[in-house]
């Protein structure tokens, strides 16, 4: 597939671990002292390994300062999505326009049932999501009180707001045909991860999206393409900003998630890898 023209953008996951509660904040300091534009934590509300992804995001967006942060991705099978909606806008006007939402449909079933929510089957899973899209946009639009009809995800009259600072995006995390179909149709952005998602499985994914969008009467372009990447390959740095470049050239790619645990990892990316690959593809546009 064809860049689609977005500028690039690189960030960092992390993973909040109770056992260390302040190795998020202290990674996140770094990240944003080293330049990056993205910061992500895995939200699995089920593990209590785990520290809860929305309190960690709310805590590192007061200790940084020009971070965008967002969860990686929102477990929307135990966060409502008019709850989600309204966290969401409050932590965008709190961090003076620094959120944005990724959403996923759902997994672990068995550890979400257990601590009391929904076992969806695929389908029901995809109505679920898709009605919670309209769900969030509608309480992030202002006007008369929301109306959404769904299955699983309505609302009947609520006022909308808080609104976000600036125009928040909603990324999804998400994988089958019929949800890449969703994304091309309703979303700003698609978000899989290189262990699930690999290189050669970019164009067939990213022609169902365009062939959507199209049919939506979406530009293709509209969708930013975003990629988890599960840590810091072998061989050199120019390598690796090489391959970087080729996703973004050949696929579009243009958000690049580094899964990391140490500010050496975070400082290597952000400050020789990061540089190279705007270099290499600005070369080529």
């Amino acid at each position: 597939m064809p860049d689609y023209g977005h500028d690039l953008q690189f960030g960092v996951i992390l993973l909040p671990e109770a056992a260390e509660p302040g190795a998020a904040t202290r990674l996140a300091e770094a990240a944003d002292t080293a330049g990056l534009d993205l910061l992500s934590v895995p939200d699995h509300p089920y593990r209590p390994d785990l520290l809860d992804a929305w309190t960690v995001l709310s805590v590192v967006a007061a200790r940084t300062e020009r971070l965008r942060v967002f969860p990686n991705v929102a477990n929307l099978p135990l966060r409502p999505p008019a709850v989600l909606a309204r966290s969401a806008a409050s932590l965008d006007l709190l961090s003076g326009g620094r959120a944005e939402l990724a959403l996923g449909a759902g997994a672990y079933w068995d550890e979400i049932e257990a601590q009391g929510g929904p076992r969806y089957t695929p389908g029901e899973a995809f109505a679920a999501l898709t009605e919670a899209i309209d769900v969030v946009r509608a309480l992030w639009t202002p006007g008369p009180p929301a109306e959404v009809s769904g299955a699983r995800h309505r609302l009947t009259g609520t006022p909308p707001g808080p609104f976000p600072v600036h125009r928040m995006e909603i990324w999804l995390g998400a994988l089958g045909p019929r949800m890449l179909r969703l994304i091309g149709r309703t979303a700003d952005g698609w978000l899989p991860s290189m262990t699930r998602v690999p290189p050669d499985r970019l164009p067939a994914a990213n022609a169902l999206i365009d062939g959507a969008a199209r049919k939506a009467g979406r530009s293709p372009a509209e969708i930013r393409r975003l990629y988890n990447l599960p840590g810091i390959p072998s061989g050199s740095t120019g390598a690796w900003a090489g391959q970087l470049a080729g996703l973004a050239l050949a696929h579009g790619t243009s958000a690049f998630l580094l899964a990391v645990d140490s500010a050496d990892a975070i400082r290597l990316f952000a400050r020789e890898v990061a540089p190279r690959v705007r270099e290499l593809v600005a070369a080529q546009r």
